[in-house]
């Protein structure tokens, strides 16, 4: 993802209201599927005039899917101990994800690279923005923490205590 990508994204107004015809790119669908989903109240919509326009909040949760899998919940939490970490130490944080960046690189294939060339990005670009893409629960979010270069970024204890916390935060979500 460009830096461009990366401010555009980062940009995008969740109350944007959208035609079906740029849901259906978003969506990677047909616009008529888009019609169709709207139709059968699987996505809000309002008219304008005989035209559906959608809000962006409602497309990104729908891209999003049904809810975060328990170890997408468990890396989110990891993920923001670890934006915590920038916020408190934003240089040697970002130093030292891109040495592991570097030591990464010869040893992925595949999808991993693009993971590993949008983190080289994100962590040139600005630190809010680093720190969104690193929380955001989105499937994309999910598959980007999945190659983090923030390994180690957590002391060992501090890693047990955020997933004692996690553990005991979601057995009282489960209950």
């Amino acid at each position: 993802m460009t830096s461009t990508a990366v401010e555009a994204t980062a940009a995008h107004d969740s109350n944007e209201v959208l035609t079906t015809g740029e849901v259906a790119r978003l969506l990677n669908c047909s616009r008529q599927h888009v019609v169709n989903l709207c139709d059968e109240g699987l996505l809000p919509f309002q008219l304008v005039g005989t035209h559906r326009r959608v809000r962006r909040d409602a497309v990104e949760a729908m891209r999003a899917g049904p809810g975060l899998s328990r170890e997408e919940r468990r890396s989110l939490w990891l993920a923001h101990a670890v934006a915590g970490k920038i916020v408190d130490n934003p240089d040697t944080v970002i130093r030292r994800a891109h040495d592991q960046l570097e030591l990464m690189r010869p040893m992925v294939r595949g999808r991993a690279r693009a993971w590993i060339a949008e983190w080289g990005q994100l962590l040139d670009g600005p630190v809010d923005v680093l720190i969104g893409a690193l929380t955001d629960r989105s499937s994309h979010g999910c598959e980007l923490r999945q190659n983090s270069p923030f390994a180690g970024a957590l002391t060992a204890d501090e890693r047990d205590r955020v997933l004692a916390a996690w553990r005991q935060h979601d057995r009282r979500s489960d209950g």
